[in-house]
């Protein structure tokens, strides 16, 4: 697992686990990056390798023992990245973007249950390539050519055992979301999650690949640095 710190200098550390396939050198990623780091964070941003044999040694733990020694800082997941970070220990704020806590409804169960079961962590399923219309208006050729397009069967099992493990979500935890996203299950969400610290957005699966990303990312910043407090009034931003 790769991981890289910006802004060395920031006044507060921020973990920062990227959903699978997100790269730093992704246009829309390095934007989301460049706004925590001029708010004065110190972002761990971890890139999750794109094939996983065992959940806890290849995704979890590598992020759980680096915030071990950390006495103080806010978590940030997106998609599968929300799927690691639920399972970390230590954070004073979560804030969590499309968080992947179940497979979206297009994936029938059947299929999953028979895929899991295939004894193999070689990544032949093909997935596919999400279009902007799954991503957001505002992702990039470069993001889209590079988004991975296969899957192994042990990725599948792994992070289906991962999402019936969850753990009891943290009750000042906010969730930023889309009602349009095909890639989650937003049932996880609203069973675990309480509505009035849900952010719907208008946009696809990523918010910072969204058009309307300027008018919540302040949003996201104030929930970062004040848990749940921040988005407690107002469930939805106008758009």
């Amino acid at each position: 697992m790769r991981h890289r710190i910006f802004n060395e200098d920031g006044e507060t550390d921020l973990v920062f686990v990227m959903g699978w396939g997100n790269r730093w050198t992704h246009e829309n990623v390095s934007w989301l990056i460049g706004r925590l780091t001029e708010a004065g964070f110190r972002v761990h941003a971890f890139e999750l390798p794109t094939n996983v044999e065992d959940f806890k040694a290849d995704w979890l733990e590598p992020v759980a023992e680096y915030v071990r020694d950390f006495e103080d800082y806010h978590l940030l997941g997106h998609s599968a990245g929300a799927l690691v970070a639920q399972a970390l220990d230590g954070a004073d704020n979560h804030v969590y973007l499309s968080p992947w806590w179940g497979y979206g409804e297009g994936v029938p169960e059947p299929a999953l249950e028979a895929l899991s079961r295939i004894p193999s962590s070689f990544p032949f399923l093909p997935v596919g390539g999400p279009d902007r219309s799954v991503l957001g208006e505002e992702a990039t050729d470069h993001q889209l050519a590079t988004t991975p397009r296969w899957i192994s069967p042990s990725f599948v099992r792994e992070t289906r055992r991962a999402q019936e493990e969850l753990l009891v979500i943290d009750h000042d935890a906010v969730i930023f979301c889309s009602l349009r996203d095909p890639l989650i299950d937003l049932r996880a969400i609203g069973e675990r999650v309480p509505a009035e610290h849900v952010v719907l957005y208008d946009g696809g699966h990523e918010l910072f690949s969204s058009p309307a990303r300027d008018r919540y990312v302040e949003t996201l910043i104030e929930a970062l640095e004040e848990g749940a407090r921040a988005v407690e009034e107002r469930r939805t931003i106008p758009v």
